[in-house]
Formats: C-alpha cells, sequence, structure tokens
C-alpha cells in the first residue's frame, strides 16, 4: 500500500503539492488525475525518492522508498519513457537494469515478450517510436516483478490495439492483489480501467472515491427529450407543462431539450396529457469526463480561446475608445453580453438551479504562489 501523509512541496515561492494525503490500495487500478500543472508528477516523484518532500512523508509498504531493500524487486515505475540510453538495444537497456537489482536475464526476454517487442530486442532504442518507447518503459517496471507499480501517462502514443492491451495489463496486476497506481489524462480510459480514483487540483486533494461515487457527486443524470422539428408550438408546450410539474428544461445545441428533476415515466405521461408526440426520450447518465470537468473546472490555469480567429477580425467602429463599453448590447463593465456556448456543457449537480451565477473559483493557496506549472 501507498500513504501519503500531509505531502507538500515547494520551489522557493512555488508551491507544487499542498498538505496532501492519501492511500494507494493493493487489489485496485488507482487513477491519478488533475489538470496540467496539478502536482501530480511531482506526487509521483516524491514517492519514489526522486524530490524530497519540504514536509510531510510517503510510504510505500510502511517504508520510505529509499529504505526499501532491493526496491526494483519491490516498486515498478515509468514516468518517463524517454529516460533510456538511446545507444543501447532494448534488451540491453533491461539487462542492465537487471544486473543492478540481481534479476536474472531470462527475465529480460520474459518482459520482452510480455510487451510485445521481442522482434525489436536488438534495435537502438533511439530509433523507437513513442509507443515503442512506451512499451519499452513498462518491461522496465515489470522487470522485478514487483507488487507496487505506478505508471504515468502509459498510453501516450500507443494505437488502439496497444491502449486495450494497457488496460488489459493494468486490471491482470490488481486482480493479482497489486498496487498499481495510475496518472492520465484520458477520462474514458480512466473511465474504464480505474477502480478508484484520487483527483488533485493546484497541488491539493479535491476527491479520494470509488468512480462511481466520483461520477454520482459531481454530475446530475439527466433526459434527453425532442419533438418534431417542425412543431415549435409542441416545444413550447412541452417545456411550459414540464416546468410546471417542477422539471427544469435547457435547450441542447441540437434542438433537443435537457430535461431534470423529472423521471422519465413522469416526462412521458405529461407529454401525452399535452398531446405532444416525442421522437426521442432517453436517460443519459454523465461520462467521468463530465463529472471531472465539473470538479475540476475551478483548478485549470490554463485555458485556450473561444475564438480560432481572434486578432485577424476588423475590430468594430468605436473599438477601444471611451464609452465603448456602454454602447446598447453592453455591459456596464465595458464586456459584451454574455452568449450560452455551443456544444458540451455539464450537467447540473443535483439541487442545483441550472439558471443560478457559477460558484466563485476556490480561494488560492496559502503561499507565495506564482504560477501552478510544475517545474520538475
Amino acid at each position: 500500500m501507498i500513504e501519503a501523509v500531509g505531502l507538500t512541496k515547494r520551489y522557493g515561492a512555488k508551491t507544487a503539492v499542498h498538505n496532501l494525503s492519501f492511500q494507494v490500495r493493493p487489489g485496485a487500478v488507482t487513477g491519478f488525475l488533475g489538470p496540467n500543472g496539478s502536482g501530480k508528477s511531482t506526487t509521483m516523484r516524491m514517492m519514489l525518492g526522486l524530490d524530497r518532500p519540504t514536509s510531510g512523508h510517503v510510504t510505500i509498504g510502511g517504508h520510505a522508498f529509499r529504505s526499501l531493500p532491493n526496491a526494483p524487486r519491490q516498486v515498478g515505475a515509468l514516468l518517463d519513457a524517454k529516460a533510456v540510453h538511446g545507444g543501447r538495444s532494448a534488451r540491453n537497456h533491461l539487462l542492465s537494469l537487471a544486473q543492478l537489482a540481481g534479476i536474472p536475464a531470462a527475465r529480460v526476454d520474459e518482459v520482452l515478450g510480455v510487451v510485445g517487442l521481442q522482434e525489436v530486442a536488438k534495435r537502438r532504442s533511439k530509433g523507437f517510436s513513442l509507443g515503442m518507447g512506451q512499451r519499452l518503459g513498462i518491461a522496465a517496471a515489470l522487470l522485478g516483478d514487483p507488487q507496487v507499480l505506478l505508471f504515468d501517462e502509459p498510453v501516450n502514443g500507443l494505437d488502439p490495439e496497444g491502449i486495450l492491451w494497457v488496460r488489459n495489463l493494468m486490471k491482470q496486476l490488481a486482480s493479482e492483489g497489486r498496487t498499481v497506481f495510475v496518472s492520465s489524462h484520458l477520462m474514458s480510459e480512466m473511465a474504464l480501467t480505474a477502480d478508484h480514483l484520487i483527483v488533485i487540483g493546484r497541488g491539493q486533494l479535491l476527491s479520494d472515491m470509488s468512480v462511481t461515487d466520483f461520477i454520482s457527486a459531481n454530475s446530475a443524470d439527466f433526459a434527453r427529450v425532442r419533438v418534431p422539428a417542425d412543431r415549435p408550438e409542441a416545444r413550447e408546450k412541452l417545456t411550459a407543462s414540464l416546468t410546471e410539474a417542477g422539471g427544469r428544461v435547457m435547450p441542447e445545441p441540437d434542438g433537443a431539450l435537457r430535461i431534470t428533476g423529472l423521471a422519465l415515466p413522469r416526462i412521458s405521461d405529461l407529454a401525452h396529457e399535452s398531446d405532444v408526440r416525442l421522437w426521442e426520450l432517453s436517460p443519459h447518465q454523465a461520462s467521468l469526463e463530465e463529472a471531472y470537468m465539473r470538479m475540476t473546472q475551478g483548478a485549470v490555469d490554463y485555458r485556450s480561446t473561444a475564438d480560432a480567429k481572434a486578432g485577424l477580425q476588423v475590430p468594430p467602429p468605436g473599438y477601444g475608445q471611451p464609452g465603448y463599453g456602454q454602447q446598447p448590447g453592453f455591459g456596464s463593465a465595458g464586456q459584451p453580453p454574455e452568449v450560452p456556448q455551443q456544444g458540451w456543457y455539464a450537467p447540473p449537480p443535483p439541487g442545483q438551479n441550472p439558471y443560478a451565477a457559477p460558484a466563485a473559483p476556490p480561494a488560492p493557496l496559502p503561499t507565495e504562489r506564482t504560477t501552478s506549472e510544475d517545474p520538475r
């Protein structure tokens, strides 16, 4: 088992991890999630003794990594697939690691077969593709047949077949009673692979629960309703009926309606009573991606612009002149009116008014933080 207690890491005035505590238990795949710069890589480096915590501690099996006897036989890790001497062949790279840990050479050929690199075992690693490098890094992690495994973005660069293989490998390792800790940005993959989630943002713990509980706690189920497109009066009639019954109705970009607060049988009954024919009435359960976006929306530091043509368009007359912000149609602060975004938006959490103003972002950490970029 991996246990972090009050883990904090500062780089001068920058705080990468702040008072982080959690446990990673054996027998399950634990996903480690968080936006870029949230401190995931720093946390994993502290687990492996590559960085010393400013305060707090992290143990593996009750011991600090540096005090583990013959650590490669107890802990395997893939943090950087490029940490390989490019002039060595795949087999020689693994052989050198095996000799340092007292692992038999026969094990090298075994893991090369496990990751599917036996046919290129004698090729120099500098000629490997990104996916092949990932497979070699996974082979190095498996070399000592350890009980604890840490992987940072293990499917990066892999093709669909490789991603499926990694997914099944993680599940198999966990089913053998091993502790498997996986960091990834692929929510769809985590939803299929992980049993438990640890989510951090800006170096602090946001969530520590099962995947099912995480989705339930950070989203609300809803129903999709669609009426004939050539009958706008039916749409308005149904909307009024659903609202009167206590439901919340939100239009979707494709013309459907998103209904919360009412069960599907009740929606069907109301449509029948209103004499409105439905073309679609389907339940929707939020995905892990939707729940994750809702949980971490206040902890994202880097956001892209909404308009890909920003800077290429001709500004409107009077732009930048005094009083421009008080033109009709603009707010008092000189900002354009808010327009509903097209595309995905998170469903409202249970009991929340979907038209209420968004909650204020969380307060910054009590440190002299100037950026959340992880320097390591």
